[in-house]
């Protein structure tokens, strides 16, 4: 039987910095496993403020021109899940709240913001999704205004990660330049800016930091500017380039996490005379669990893979990867409810708590329908002969 430990898969994906890492991780867990803080904002800058001490983050804020290893970033998010699900949000977050300023930023913007980020010193966030607006990311209406040398922002955002205690954020807007996404902008919102206002926080099934935004004639100069203006939904789109498979990743963390729990109570609970995990309906039940974890494994650190050695940039094998990981996670959850009953939907039970952490996964960072869309027309595209 496979140990009842997170660590790393025993495959040809990784190399022997991947197995550093991994230990790595592993440390960080040991370290961090008691979490207790007055509120969410203080454990959340802490655990930012350890995984920057510990290096974690440089692999989602490398450091300079270095490339960005996405296996490494996938087994940091898994083994994070695995045993805090909130510190893997966090470790995202500082990557998918850069990556933009690392991709388009200038030489200025990139040296005030990037260094602190990695060092946990600063929170990052990223602000795309809008009350009306979620998937459909080009029918965004807030809207930037040229005026002289700034721009005036208007509008409102929602279900913002890190909103309220990041120092700086992300923001799309639309600029106008042509319809649709080719007329968004990306701007770099610092924290305290008048006219920025926070909601108050949104409170999630799983505990996580997030609020709405507003923009009330919110005055930025244009040197805040993400690249170039109409721009901005390649730079938001890159960073689900990268953080995509990722979410697969967090998903197999917590999935893995499940079955050990489960395989732990089948063993322990006896039922008629005999531990539970003899009895042939359970075994099935472990078997399909165990099939398809490993198989949602595989096509997430294939996409890695694909990204770090063949130098893929392509959707296909992201989102496949998003949707295998996320999905298993909810499927594995749910069969771990099944068979730890009455215990699996107490509160304070581990597995109640992974039942309420891996519903998100399916609809952040792009719904499950939307991996199947791109899945889908990229498979015709690069399959069929084209009219």
């Amino acid at each position: 039987m496979p140990s009842l430990e997170w660590g790393l898969w025993p495959w040809p994906f990784f190399d022997a910095s991947h197995e550093d890492l991994a230990r790595r991780v592993q440390a960080w867990n040991a370290d961090n496993h008691d979490l207790s803080h007055p509120d969410m904002h203080s454990e959340c800058r802490a655990m930012v403020r350890s995984l920057g001490a510990a290096g974690l983050i440089d692999h989602a804020v490398p450091r300079g021109d270095a490339p960005f290893d996405v296996r490494s970033v996938c087994l940091i998010r898994e083994g994070l899940t695995y045993q805090h699900a909130l510190a893997d949000a966090m470790f995202a977050m500082q990557g998918i709240g850069t990556m933009a300023i690392r991709r388009f930023g200038t030489p200025e913007q990139r040296e005030q913001y990037l260094e602190p980020c990695r060092k946990g010193e600063r929170i990052a966030a990223f602000a795309l999704t809008e009350p009306e607006t979620g998937s459909d990311v080009a029918s965004m209406t807030t809207a930037a205004v040229r005026d002289g040398d700034h721009y005036i922002i208007n509008g409102a955002k929602t279900l913002i990660s890190n909103a309220g205690m990041a120092d700086h954020y992300l923001v799309t807007v639309r600029t106008g330049e042509a319809p649709g996404a080719k007329g968004l902008s990306m701007f770099l919102v610092d924290a305290g800016t008048p006219g920025l206002e926070v909601g108050a926080p949104i409170d999630f099934i799983a505990p996580h930091p997030a609020a709405a935004l507003t923009f009330k004639d919110c005055r930025v100069r244009a040197s805040q500017l993400i690249g170039p203006a109409g721009q901005g939904f390649k730079a938001a789109m890159a960073a689900f380039d990268i953080f995509r498979p990722s979410v697969g990743g967090a998903g197999v963390g917590l999935a893995r996490r499940a079955l050990h729990e489960t395989l732990a109570h089948t063993d322990k609970r006896r039922l008629f005379g005999k531990s539970m995990h003899s009895l042939e309906g359970v075994q099935m039940a472990l078997a399909e669990m165990a099939t398809d974890l490993e198989g949602a494994a595989l096509l997430v650190y294939r996409a890695a893979w694909a990204h770090d050695v063949r130098g893929e940039r392509g959707a296909y094998e992201a989102c496949m990867a998003k949707l295998a990981g996320s999905e298993a996670a909810g499927r594995i959850v749910d069969r771990a409810v099944q068979l730890l009953g009455g215990q699996g939907v107490t509160r304070g039970n581990i597995i109640e708590q992974l039942y309420r952490e891996a519903r998100p996964m399916r609809i952040y960072e792009g719904a499950s329908e939307i991996q199947k869309l791109v899945i889908a027309r990229n498979l015709i595209k690069n399959s069929l002969p084209q009219a």
